[in-house]
């Protein structure tokens, strides 16, 4: 199985370390395209059997899988240029791009399509990563799926349900992170060191996913094990909820959509 990466900026370079990291595909297998150079030579250092190159007509010729990791505004112009034949699998990571828009720009509008919005925590195998399918096979959606769970969590979702999903996974990423800066700048002020405040942040929110990922339980179980009354904590969720915490995370989600 081929694969074929046409883009090397954040989210191309990151799938193309994940699928590297992972089983199912042999770096070997992994052609990855881009126009300057600079990207594609950090990947080679890191990953030297991975087979680069400028062209992307060169990239997709021969490939199984071709994943349109580029900007929205390039689709239409990159795509029409590729020339994609009906037996290779397009998956299109264009944030926005429907599989109706995208039918506009290939040669076959009926062959095989993915919509995918993975997070950048797809270099390290943690991703969550969301699947739209349009003319597939129930053995291609087992496929993608299987190669995205190795990069960490994937989720077979209606195309219409992409935008609200993408909120909470792709955008959320990045809530989260800024919940451990905060976070972290609190511990500075108290005297603790930059480096040691933001591991114990980051592995305390590892482990509350943990928490909720491995068990059959839920966000307000979880708090209230640590929130004993008259104690530290409940105060401090008592102060989140003054400061307007829960009302901030659902208007940045409803934000975002």
């Amino acid at each position: 199985m081929k694969i074929a990466i046409i883009g090397a900026g954040n989210m191309g370079g990151s799938i193309a370390r994940g699928l590297a990291k992972g089983s199912l595909i042999d770096d070997s297998n992994i052609i990855v395209s881009n126009p300057s150079a600079g990207k594609l030579e950090e990947l080679k250092k890191e990953f030297p059997a991975i087979a680069t190159t400028h062209s992307n007509v060169e990239a997709i010729t021969g490939a199984d899988i071709i994943i349109l990791a580029i900007k929205p505004w390039l689709i239409n112009s990159v795509v029409r240029e590729l020339k994609v034949k009906s037996k290779q699998i397009l998956v299109s990571v264009a944030a926005g791009i429907s599989f109706e828009e995208l039918s506009h720009y290939v040669v076959s509008p009926e062959m095989p399509m993915f919509r995918v919005v993975p997070n950048t925590a797809i270099s390290e195998l943690e991703s969550m990563t969301l699947i739209a399918t349009r003319n597939t096979s129930d053995e291609q959606n087992q496929f993608i799926l299987q190669l995205f769970n190795e990069m960490g969590m994937a989720m077979l979702i209606p195309e219409d349900k992409m935008a609200a999903a993408t909120s909470l996974a792709s955008c959320g990423i990045a809530y989260v992170l800024k919940y451990i800066q905060a976070a972290m700048q609190a511990g500075i002020e108290m005297g603790l060191r930059p480096k040691d405040a933001m591991e114990m942040v980051a592995q305390s929110v590892k482990g509350a996913a943990a928490l909720i990922l491995n068990n059959d339980t839920h966000p307000s179980i979880e708090i209230d094990k640590v929130t004993t009354p008259g104690g530290i904590t409940i105060k401090g969720i008592n102060e989140l909820e003054h400061s307007g915490f829960t009302s901030a995370i659902i208007k940045a989600m409803l934000a975002s959509k």
